[in-house]
């Protein structure tokens, strides 16, 4: 083994291990609604748990690519994809578990080649563009495969989600919950991943990139 493949090998295991543990966490969270009022508005009718743990995906992922290169940020998605999506379908359920392994797989993975592409610009650009765009696309995915009628097929159906409520819980157009979810979750989603920009920045204060970062992937 090589004395670079020996120093990837350690923070690699453990973004391996930081993945598993967020991504297995939101898989559980997102089946509990908020439940409470803001303002007038019904939280649970757009809003769950796990839109303040999933986030954080993120930061693992573009700390690993900033530091490793895409190379080994995909072997961390990848890695983290199969562990958890196989504990996934113990804690949760196995359409969750699809859901979530399919949006989380390509939402990473665009992730890590936007990220990729931005890397030589402010310290702030890559992970803010990266990880709403990749955020776009794990929150269409998941909840869509997760809760809407079209995928019942899969198994397991929430009738609470499914049932109609008005969007957002304020306006007048109805729409099944999931829809309203999945607007949530992504909003909180963004902010909290705004607000990760702060430990990543303080992160790379100890993280210098790699010479070789851009030619790995």
């Amino acid at each position: 083994m090589t004395a670079a493949k020996t120093n990837t090998a350690r923070p690699v295991a453990l973004g391996i291990m930081a993945m598993t543990m967020v991504v297995v966490a939101s898989n559980v969270l997102v089946q509990f609604p908020v439940h409470g009022m803001l303002a007038g508005v019904n939280l649970a009718d757009l809003l769950t748990w796990g839109a303040f743990t999933y986030p954080v995906a993120f930061l693992v992922t573009d700390l690993i690519n900033r530091r490793f290169g895409p190379q080994a940020a995909r072997r961390v998605v990848y890695a983290g994809f199969a562990v958890a999506v196989a504990l996934s379908i113990v804690l949760a359920t196995p359409r969750i578990a699809l859901a979530s392994g399919t949006a989380f797989l390509f939402g990473q993975l665009l992730d890590v080649a936007v990220f990729d592409r931005l890397r030589g610009g402010a310290w702030w650009k890559a992970p803010v563009v990266s990880s709403t765009v990749g955020t776009v696309l794990d929150t269409i995915l998941f909840f869509s495969i997760a809760f809407a009628a079209n995928f019942a097929f899969l198994g397991y159906h929430d009738d609470f989600a499914v049932g109609a409520a008005p969007l957002l819980g304020v306006f007048a157009l109805e729409v099944p919950r999931w829809v309203s979810w999945a607007l949530g979750d992504f909003s909180v989603k963004v902010l909290v991943a705004m607000g990760m920009l702060v430990p990543y920045r303080l992160l790379l204060m100890w993280l210098s990139p790699s010479p070789n970062s851009t030619a790995q992937g």
